[in-house]
């Protein structure tokens, strides 16, 4: 249930607690490895930050929602995530909304959301790369930042607040697996950082329609199958073959460099067009995508990541179903 973490009169902002490692947990303060995910529920996040609550011109409402290894992030949890947010920013005093995330499936889970809902109020997602009971914990100033920047005027659209620096959704792609800098924008820059408590803004906020198909999403074991493989040295089309066999409607190749295929991977994926499934052809470079295609390429997923591709394909595929 909500519970409010402050009862001044003010403009609203709802932190939604999902788990991972910025609710983590370890049994040693210089355990940043060892530590189990998802162990503290959003009211227990909001305590640690006393900024929070000398706001005195904002109420903290803090609630959660899953407490997950992101790793282990789930389609129905992403559909209760996406009714939540509508409910919770539908709210005429709500400023916007919060979401406390694990770092390892962020990426995706805010591409869904800025696809799925493409708030006019601002939907602000955060996490840490260290448990909270780290010495040197990031989780803190990261919400307090995303707190910051779902109360800033004008701030609309899915964004990340992360290590001082404020990304699109859309172009979120975690980098790297240990250091708290894990996060960039790719080739579309950052939009802007926090600097000081305040926000410095150089790109305009997100503003894309959502998705046709998120007018009306299915249950989530409805969601048609799409999986995900790379290409590298090596590579047997037989993979191809086996998701086919296994239901895949679609098949996202993480290529290498430009999104460049090998050729046995390209052999299978034909038969599997060929069998009704959709293939699309992404980059597994983390900070490019897909330039240009020549003529017998497969159909090329541009510049979206490979994970991100897959979801594109997913509401693809849902919206040709109606």
């Amino acid at each position: 249930m909500p519970s409010t973490a402050s009862n001044k009169a003010g403009q609203t902002v709802v932190v939604l607690g999902t788990g991972g490692t910025i609710a983590g947990v370890a049994a040693r303060a210089d355990d940043h490895v060892g530590y189990k995910a998802g162990q503290l529920g959003a009211q227990a996040l909001v305590a640690a930050v006393p900024a929070l609550a000398e706001r005195a011109d904002l109420v903290v409402e803090a609630e959660t929602l899953a407490q997950l290894d992101s790793c282990d992030m789930d389609h129905g949890t992403w559909l209760a995530l996406l009714e939540r947010a509508r409910a919770v920013l539908a709210r005429p005093e709500v400023a916007g909304l919060v979401v406390t995330h694990g770092t390892d499936t962020l990426e995706e889970t805010a591409y869904f959301l800025h696809r799925a809902l493409a708030p006019h109020k601002p939907l602000v997602f955060t996490a840490a790369m260290r448990p909270a009971t780290a010495l040197s914990a990031d989780g803190p100033q990261n919400l307090l930042d995303a707190v910051t920047l779902a109360s800033t005027a004008g701030a609309r659209g899915v964004l990340v607040a992360f290590g001082g620096k404020v990304f699109a959704g859309a172009d979120l792609r975690k980098v790297h697996g240990y250091r708290v800098e894990a996060f960039d924008a790719g080739d579309a820059g950052v939009v802007g950082v926090m600097a000081d408590g305040r926000l410095q803004r150089y790109r305009p906020w997100p503003d894309e329609p959502p998705h046709v198909a998120a007018a009306a999403l299915p249950p989530a074991a409805a969601w048609p199958l799409v999986d995900i493989l790379m290409s590298h040295a090596g590579a047997r089309g037989e993979v191809i073959d086996a998701f086919v066999a296994a239901g895949a409607r679609g098949i996202v190749i993480a290529g290498t460099g430009n999104g460049s295929v090998h050729r046995a991977l390209v052999e299978a994926a034909r038969r599997a067009e060929a069998a009704g499934v959709v293939v699309r052809r992404a980059s597994r470079c983390q900070l490019g995508g897909v330039v240009g295609s020549r003529p017998d390429s497969l159909p090329s997923a541009g510049m979206r990541t490979a994970p991100q591709a897959r979801i594109e394909l997913v509401l693809d595929l849902i919206a040709a179903t109606r």
